[in-house]
C-alpha cells in the first residue's frame, strides 16, 4: 500500500510538472510570435518605400495647389466680369458706339460711387453704435477707461528748463547795473558828519 501511494504521488508530481512545462512553452511561443510580428511590422516601411511615399505626397500636394490656383483664377475672372462686365470692342466701334459705351461706363461708375458712399455711411454708423455700446457696457461694469496720454520726452522737458534758465540769465544781464560806490558817496555827502556842528549849535 505504501508503494502504491508513493507511486501515485510521483505520478501526480510528474503530471503537474508536465502541465507547467506545457504552459511555459505556450507562453514562450506566444512571445516569440509577438516579437516576430513586431519586427515584421517595424520593417514594413523600408527607405525605398518611404522615398516613394514622400514623392507621391509631394505630387499630390502640387496637384492640389494647382487646382486651388485655377479655382481662384476662375473665381476672380467671374467676379470681374460680374462687376465690370465683359470688355467692349472699341477698336472697330464708331463714334456713336464709343459715346454709348462711355455713357454706360459713366452711369455704372456713378452708381458704384453712390453705393460706396452709402456703405461708408453705414460703416460709420455701425462704428458709432459699437463705441456707444462699449461705453455703456463699461459703465455697467464700473470699469474705468484710461484715457490715452500723449507721450512726452524727458529730453524735451530738460531742454525747456535749460531754455528758461538761459532766458532768466539773459534778463539779468540786460538789467542796468548801478554803481554802488557812487551811490554811497552821494548818500555820504547828503548826510551830515558827526564831527561838524549844526548851525543852531554855533549860534549863541
Amino acid at each position: 500500500m505504501a508503494d502504491d501511494e508513493r507511486k501515485r504521488l510521483e505520478d501526480e508530481k510528474k503530471r503537474k510538472q508536465a502541465e507547467t512545462d506545457r504552459k511555459r512553452a505556450e507562453v514562450r511561443a506566444r512571445l516569440e510570435e509577438a516579437s516576430k510580428a513586431k519586427k515584421a511590422k517595424k520593417g514594413f516601411m523600408t527607405p525605398d518605400r518611404k522615398k516613394k511615399l514622400r514623392l507621391l505626397l509631394r505630387k499630390k500636394a502640387a496637384e492640389e495647389l494647382k487646382k486651388e490656383q485655377e479655382r481662384k483664377a476662375a473665381e476672380r475672372r467671374r467676379i470681374i466680369e460680374e462687376r465690370c462686365g465683359k470688355p467692349k470692342n472699341v477698336d472697330d466701334a464708331s463714334e456713336a458706339e464709343l459715346q454709348t459705351i462711355c455713357s454706360a461706363y459713366w452711369n455704372r461708375v456713378y452708381a458704384l460711387e453712390g453705393d460706396k458712399f452709402d456703405l461708408e455711411r453705414q460703416i460709420r454708423l455701425k462704428e458709432f453704435e459699437i463705441a456707444d455700446l462699449n461705453s455703456q457696457v463699461n459703465d455697467l461694469r464700473g470699469k474705468f477707461m484710461k484715457p490715452t496720454l500723449k507721450k512726452v520726452s524727458k529730453y524735451e522737458n530738460k531742454f525747456a528748463k535749460l531754455q528758461k534758465k538761459a532766458a532768466e540769465f539773459n534778463f539779468r544781464n540786460q538789467l542796468k547795473q548801478v554803481k554802488k560806490k557812487e551811490f554811497t558817496l552821494e548818500e555820504e555827502d547828503k548826510e551830515p558828519k558827526k564831527s561838524e556842528k549844526a548851525e543852531w549849535q554855533t549860534k549863541k
